[in-house]
């Protein structure tokens, strides 16, 4: 008997996630959430595109949205406590019939990523970011002039200093002496000398991507709101954040959006003239977010921990905004789901889920990822399939 042909119209759907830290990187979620769906609609189109917001993976999405225009690239450089790690970083050449030249991409978690257990190791007071200021002007050296910088994901709370002084910027104590870049020595700092910041950072176009807009400092800055998952104690707060508003170079540029991402790197950039942008919506723009939503039937997203700073334009609430603007309901599969916060993530998402299956141990949620997102996903979309009057299978 020939197979019957099924009438029942081909579900559309786009996979958006962002990459689950420590774990897999965006496009393996992306294929495990498809294994797991076409278990549910076998005859489904799976459109993935892999998402990022200024962190870890930012530089994968990056280049995988330009394809062969863009180089993966790897040097040593300083990581956040000094000893040399090998830092990936991206090269696009120009593609616009423009003499703009090459634009480099750099995601600071390659550099000072607190997923980098022996930098962690290191006191906070003693991390810093000098080893990004080393590839900018290695970079430099190379002759671009053109930076996409994503900030998340950083071990680090300097202030950027450590930028500053690798960019030639001379922080100088009372006697006139140079003091390390440094959040420790930040509080003997008494003048900083800009005069010798290197000049083609001036004719540099400087792209920040971040998935945070805090200021550097106070209730909403890096310290507070940053620092204890870097390793501040609660009572060292007040202390150090102090010393960076204090000692900050532009009163007006640590109150910008973004001032506080990377702890304060995104205030040092700003302060020698990049300009703030949401990572996740550049990414977006590059990927063809909107194009492959414009006639989806369904998008699910995710991240290795969802709670109240997703909403905070990380990747999974861009993807959400974007699916709502064509009106795609998107699904949230994400590690770990904060409780606290899942009224607030209901509002924007149809159906919020985590990994694990029961009581189990980080080390095992992490292990296991690949095949509990293919459960999950199995699970949401045969959920999906039932609301649409589509059986779990369309053809025999």
């Amino acid at each position: 008997m020939p197979a019957r042909i099924s009438t029942t119209p081909v579900l559309r759907i786009v996979l958006a996630p962002d990459s689950f830290k420590g774990s897999l990187a965006a496009p393996d979620v992306c294929a495990a959430l498809a294994r797991g769906i076409v278990r549910a609609i076998p005859d489904a189109q799976i459109r993935a595109r892999p998402m990022a917001d200024g962190g870890e993976g930012t530089l994968d999405a990056v280049l995988s949205a330009v394809g062969a225009a863009g180089r993966r690239l790897v040097r040593d450089v300083a990581g956040a406590d000094g000893a040399p790690v090998h830092a990936a970083y991206g090269v696009i050449e120009t593609q616009d019939g423009t003499t703009a030249g090459p634009t480099a991409v750099i995601e600071v978690a390659q550099v000072v990523g607190i997923t980098d257990a022996r930098a962690m190791a290191a006191p906070l007071a003693d991390r810093s970011t000098r080893g990004v200021g080393d590839l900018v002007v290695a970079l430099l050296d190379a002759g671009v002039r053109r930076f996409m910088i994503g900030l998340g994901g950083s071990s680090t709370n300097d202030g950027g200093s450590g930028l500053l002084a690798a960019l030639g910027v001379a922080l100088l104590d009372a006697d006139g002496r140079a003091l390390p870049a440094t959040p420790r020595a930040l509080t003997r700092l008494a003048r900083v000398d800009a005069t010798t910041l290197d000049a083609r950072v001036g004719q540099s176009s400087l792209r920040i991507m971040s998935d945070v807009n805090n200021p550097l400092t106070g209730a909403l800055g890096a310290t507070a709101v940053f620092g204890p998952q870097k390793g501040v104690a609660p009572d060292d707060v007040a202390a150090l954040d102090a010393a960076l508003a204090e000692r900050a170079l532009g009163r007006d540029v640590a109150r910008r959006a973004g001032a506080g991402a990377a702890g304060g790197l995104g205030f040092a950039l700003q302060l020698v003239g990049g300009t703030f942008a949401s990572g996740a919506e550049v990414v977006a723009g590059l990927i063809g977010l909107d194009a492959a939503l414009a006639d989806a039937d369904w998008a699910i997203t995710g991240e290795g921990r969802s709670d109240r700073q997703t909403l905070l334009a990380k990747a999974p609430f861009v993807v959400a905004r974007h699916a709502a603007a064509h009106g795609v309901p998107v699904t949230l599969v994400s590690g770990a789901v904060d409780a606290a916060a899942l009224a607030e993530l209901g509002a924007h998402f149809a159906g919020c889920f985590a990994l694990p299956n029961g009581p189990a141990t980080l080390a095992d949620c992490i292990g296991n990822a690949a095949l509990l997102l293919e459960a999950r996903a199995e699970q949401a979309a045969r959920v999906f399939a039932a609301g649409r009057g589509i059986p779990h299978r369309t053809v025999e």
